[in-house]
């Protein structure tokens, strides 16, 4: 080419993808592999039922399910929409707050790269790939993060976030991940309010990915973004590929809040819209199906099972890796992942797991023969001697070295013996450079 055209931020990559390619090849190999990397519920087991099948077929039968919708989202569910939200709080929105995407991804990477270049959202750290890939690849620069604290049961560091906030003129925004990915880390109401503060005191606007709102168990609770935004000028981001779970449908949606209170932030708002129009609309019949799903009789119970199960899951993890040595674990209360972080320096590159099949240890020992992250290289050695595929935790823009996992195994005997093998596992690994 006549000169280098990739926009910077490219060589990034999407390590809950990536380690697929990895997975498939050791499969190849004669590796039963047991995918831990990836945050869908149909894909570990989860058997959606009759009532929602039969749903869908009755929306199949509507010659409107195979149209076009409009731009912004089916106008009836987007109304039934805004009517929940206002039946929460304070904040009151309408039926044009709510603009539909193909999937959060969609509705993310649009939501960057409507923001000016010199412009940056603040966020947690770890955070969740999509969000960190899509702020990285608009500006061509490293984020700006607050620190999520291990040591304090993964609470940010809202002191932290203010100084950078007051420090850096460039940051225009807050992203908060509620519950959180990638640590299951359910945000308490005195902490989201003083995160509401700091945007007002500062004129910045909120971004709550919200993905998650509903699945919150272990007695925590927590607030939607419409119950506490007051004034300020948010987003919330939903969807329902984990809750349904659907995620095969690329369905998700913002709800803008206070855009007519900020001349600057409407316009941020139009400018997604714009993008929005150049594909016309998102998928009509998922869109469809919300408010059936969501109001029908059998709904609630069904979320309640699963909720209930994602508890019981985080709490057979948490008790098995808590008092395993070189590790901090935090139990999980929100959405379905763990997050294992190692202690400091007790990780290098001489650290090894056996590996009996050849082929399989040559593969493994190719890939760590490059300099990479110590958790990386350990996720690589798991992933060969016991096929346990998790992902490094330094994937989601950290130093903190560690793993990310989920609490989706339908079977909990077999769940409990794979935390069980990752446990034997960590201590063997750290212990084999010894």
């Amino acid at each position: 080419m006549r000169f280098d055209i990739a926009k910077g931020g490219s060589g990034l990559t999407y390590e809950i993808r990536q380690i697929v390619n990895i997975g498939n090849k050791l499969q190849a190999l004669g590796v039963d592999v047991n995918w831990e990397n990836i945050g869908d519920p149909v894909h570990k087991g989860e058997k959606i039922p009759e009532w929602m099948k039969n749903v869908m077929i009755d929306i199949l039968k509507e010659d409107m399910s195979y149209a076009y919708s409009p731009t912004k989202g089916m106008n009836e569910t987007r109304e039934y929409l805004a009517e929940r939200v206002n039946a929460l709080g304070k904040t009151k929105i309408t039926s044009e707050d709510i603009i539909f995407f193909n999937g959060l991804g969609d509705a993310i990477a649009r939501s960057y790269s409507s923001i000016r270049v010199d412009a940056r959202v603040i966020m947690p750290e770890p955070t969740y790939s999509t969000h960190l890939l899509a702020e990285v690849l608009h500006a061509s620069f490293p984020p700006n993060t607050y620190r999520l604290n291990p040591y304090s049961n993964w609470s940010p560091d809202v002191r932290e976030l203010e100084q950078k906030v007051r420090s850096h003129k460039s940051i225009v925004g807050i992203l908060v991940i509620n519950p959180d990915n990638p640590t299951g880390f359910v945000y308490p109401q005195e902490t989201l309010k003083h995160i509401v503060k700091i945007a007002k005191n500062y004129d910045l606007f909120l971004i709550f990915d919200e993905t998650y709102h509903n699945i919150v168990y272990n007695g925590k609770t927590t607030l939607a973004l419409s119950e506490i935004i007051e004034d300020v000028p948010g987003i919330s981001m939903k969807g329902i590929s984990k809750e349904f779970p659907w995620p095969g449908a690329r369905c998700g949606w913002m709800e803008i809040y206070n855009a007519d209170k900020d001349k600057v932030f409407s316009s941020y708002i139009d400018a997604i819209l714009n993008q929005k129009m150049s594909e016309v609309c998102s998928t009509t019949l998922p869109q469809i199906a919300i408010p059936r799903m969501l109001e029908h009789p059998e709904y609630q119970k069904y979320l309640n099972t699963r909720v209930r199960q994602y508890e019981k899951l985080s709490n057979i993890a948490y008790n098995i890796l808590k008092d395993v040595p070189y590790i901090v674990v935090n139990r999980t209360n929100g959405a379905f992942y763990m997050s294992v972080v190692f202690n400091e320096a007790v990780l290098n590159n001489r650290q090894t797991l056996h590996i009996e099949q050849a082929d399989i240890r040559s593969e493994i020992e190719t890939l760590v023969n490059d300099q990479i992250e110590y958790d990386k290289r350990f996720v690589y050695y798991l992933l060969g001697s016991t096929g346990i595929c998790v992902v490094p935790l330094t994937s989601f823009f950290t130093s903190l070295p560690g793993f990310r996992m989920t609490l989706l195994e339908k079977d909990e005997s077999r769940f409990e013996y794979i935390v069980k093998i990752m446990a034997e596992k960590i201590v063997e690994y750290i212990e084999s450079a010894k």
